[in-house]
């Protein structure tokens, strides 16, 4: 680990100025940063550390019934916080099933959205990262890609987003709140992350100095609560990350679905959705029928990127999946294991 000068500013101004110096990273939980410096892929000639700035660890309902959460609101304090399980039972479930305890008491919401690729090659100093050096290659292709992406992938970069928390907020059309030495500024999430193109690796870029300060739900994601849930497939039941996941979200009046959203983690460089599939299972009736066909709209265009077609199988039938357990009804509490193919199915509409 390289040496590297540590500052705790007392307030956001002081903290945007530190952190628009060249070489400054900002810290919050750390369960991040801190892996990335003692592997020797981040280097920070200055840390800032931003845990204890004020007003950035509040869960908020807003007059007009937007949610607001903090940048500094832990992911195990969000998840469990009983007002916001009601209202956003997926988004609870999908943080649920990330990382372990542990980490979850320590990290923050803004960390989470801001974490790197786990791509093997972009945390080897030695292999050749398109995100860590600019037209350096990317040995990730004709490499080990079992993780890899199968959509939105091009050859500056075949990495994928490891966030579970963001796959249910892309689809719940979530909004960040920046703040940086031009002021503060909001954009959706789903624009948060770019897509590679042929030549650059995409991922997030925020401007010297720009760091989140809170995120925002809109009031409309509340009416997704009776019909929500996170589906994560993963090598193993805990402390990994999704092979693919699926959030689906959906509002049925008369028995017909009146709303619904859906997004694929695990496949690309930012959560997947597809107002495709969206649209196609507006005004059916909830079935296994139409279920599939929007799970086959969710990968069209989809292509291996190595060893790895096999996932597009799977994010159809974790599509599926998702959506039947969706329209089954959120379960009345959190399941034992979170977001797992292994939960039981239940069918009560409330949660807990």
């Amino acid at each position: 680990m390289n040496l590297f000068d540590y500052i705790r500013p007392a307030t956001l101004p002081e903290a945007i100025a530190a952190g628009a110096r060249p070489g400054a990273s900002y810290l919050a939980g750390g369960t991040a940063l801190l892996d990335l410096m003692k592997i020797g892929v981040a280097h920070p000639g200055q840390v800032v550390d931003i845990s204890r700035l004020p007003g950035l660890d509040r869960i908020e309902r807003l007059d007009d019934g937007a949610i607001r959460i903090g940048a500094l609101v832990r992911n195990a304090d969000l998840a469990r916080d009983p007002g916001f399980a009601a209202a956003c039972p997926a988004v609870a479930e999908a943080l649920l099933s990330g990382a372990s305890a542990q980490v979850r008491n320590a990290a923050t919401l803004a960390g989470n959205l801001m974490q790197h690729t786990r791509c093997a090659y972009f945390q080897d100093p030695h292999s050749a990262c398109n995100r860590r050096n600019a037209g350096a290659g990317c040995d990730a292709i004709g490499g080990e890609t079992r993780g890899h992406a199968v959509l939105g992938w091009s050859d500056a970069c075949i990495a994928t987003h490891p966030s579970d928390f963001a796959v249910p907020l892309v689809a719940l059309d979530a909004v960040v709140e920046i703040a940086g030495p031009d002021g503060p500024r909001d954009m959706p999430l789903a624009d948060f992350y770019a897509l590679p193109d042929a030549t650059t690796p995409g991922g997030v870029t925020l401007a010297p100095g720009e760091l989140i300060t809170a995120l925002r739900l809109p009031p409309e994601a509340a009416g997704f609560a009776a019909n929500a849930r996170y589906v994560k497939l993963r090598e193993r039941t805990s402390f990994a990350f999704a092979l693919v996941s699926a959030a689906a979200m959906l509002r049925i009046e008369d028995d017909r679905i009146a709303a619904a959203r859906v997004a694929l983690g695990g496949v690309a460089a930012r959560p997947w959705r597809s107002s495709a599939a969206e649209a196609a299972l507006i005004g059916a009736t909830p079935g296994t029928d139409i279920f599939e066909t929007a799970a086959d709209l969710m990968v069209k265009g989809a292509a291996a990127s190595g060893d790895n077609g096999f996932k597009i199988a799977l994010a159809r039938r974790i599509t599926t999946r998702a959506l039947t357990l969706a329209a089954a009804g959120t379960p009345a509490r959190m399941p034992a294991l979170p977001a797992s193919v292994f939960a039981p199915v239940t069918g009560t509409a409330s949660h807990a």
